[in-house]
Formats: C-alpha cells, sequence, structure tokens
C-alpha cells in the first residue's frame, strides 16, 4: 500500500498548496504550475497502480443494494462535476458542487469496496475534499457564479449521461463490473 499512500500524498499537497501556503505557491510562479502538473499526474498513476497491486482486510463486499446506491450516487457525483464546469443552476447555489461531487464518489465508492485499501484512497480523497471545503470557506465570503443560459443545463445532463457511461464504460474494461 507503499504507492496507494504516496500517490494520495502527491494529490493532496499539490492541491492544499495553494490554501495552506499561498505564498510559497505564488512564489514558484508559471514553472510552479507545471510541477505541480506533474506531481498531481503522478500522484493519481501511482495511486491507480498502488491500488490495483494493493491487499488488505475485507470487512464488506458488494450486494445489489449497495450497487444501487452506488450507482445513484454516481449518477450525481458526475453531474456535480458537469454542473461545476457549466456553471449551472445548482452550480449557482452550492458553493462546492465539484467537491461535493468527490464525496459523493467517496462515499459511493467505499458502499461497495469494504477492504483497507478502499478506506485509503476513497476515504482520503473524501477527506482531501472535506478538507478542502474547509479551507475554502474559512478565506472567505462567496459570490455565486453568473447566470448561465438554459442550454448549459442541458449540456450539463448530456455531458453527465455520455460520462458516466464512459465510465462505466472503462471499469468493466479494468474487470469492476459497474452494474453487477
Amino acid at each position: 500500500m507503499t504507492l496507494l499512500a504516496l500517490g494520495l500524498i502527491l494529490w493532496i499537497v499539490p492541491h492544499l498548496l495553494k490554501r495552506l501556503a499561498p505564498d510559497l505557491r505564488a512564489g514558484w510562479g508559471e514553472a510552479g504550475k507545471l510541477a505541480i502538473t506533474l506531481a498531481l499526474f503522478a500522484g493519481l498513476v501511482l495511486m491507480v497502480i498502488g491500488y490495483r497491486q494493493a491487499e488488505g482486510t475485507v470487512y464488506w463486499g458488494r450486494n445489489p443494494a449497495l450497487v444501487g446506491i452506488n450507482n445513484l450516487l454516481m449518477l450525481v457525483s458526475v453531474y456535480l462535476f458537469a454542473a461545476a464546469g457549466m456553471k449551472t443552476a445548482l452550480a449557482r447555489k452550492l458553493r462546492h458542487p465539484m467537491l461535493l461531487g468527490a464525496v459523493l464518489w467517496s462515499v459511493a465508492h467505499l458502499l461497495v469496496n469494504g477492504d483497507t485499501p478502499s478506506f485509503l484512497l476513497f476515504g482520503g480523497i473524501g477527506l482531501w475534499a472535506l478538507l478542502s471545503m474547509a479551507l475554502i470557506n474559512r478565506a472567505g465570503p462567496w459570490t455565486p457564479p453568473a447566470a448561465k443560459p438554459a442550454k448549459f443545463e442541458a449540456m450539463a445532463l448530456a455531458g453527465t449521461l455520455l460520462v458516466y457511461g464512459a465510465i462505466a464504460g472503462g471499469h468493466y474494461a479494468l474487470g469492476y463490473p459497474t452494474f453487477g
């Protein structure tokens, strides 16, 4: 689980730098953006490799009810990511739609993966998202984004269904049945 933990660190630390050490991060300038991007990419790769290699105690497994709840939470999670990018009506009501989507993603995955590596990966990302929300809220007040045309609502819904289908297909290709 060392690779998994290292990957989480390379994901969490760069994401939190802007909030925890803004002067340090700003001092890196444009070169810092490349370094952070590389760290995030390396973290993502290490999380995938580390999770696929990790072994640990299993406390619960999949069952049809949890799979159904997982799929519903994942659909909402993907929509929240789309809503954040499209600045939909929901995104104008929620301060952190993307981070809330990450929390729902985390919870959904923990419902159907009750083992130690999953606690580390999905729980770690969920805790990062919650901490990020708290740090952003502490930084100051929020101004909701400006309203967008109604077509953005439809685009967010269509994009959600396409991305959700692609994610399900990717999970099947990797040997993780999404609906079964």
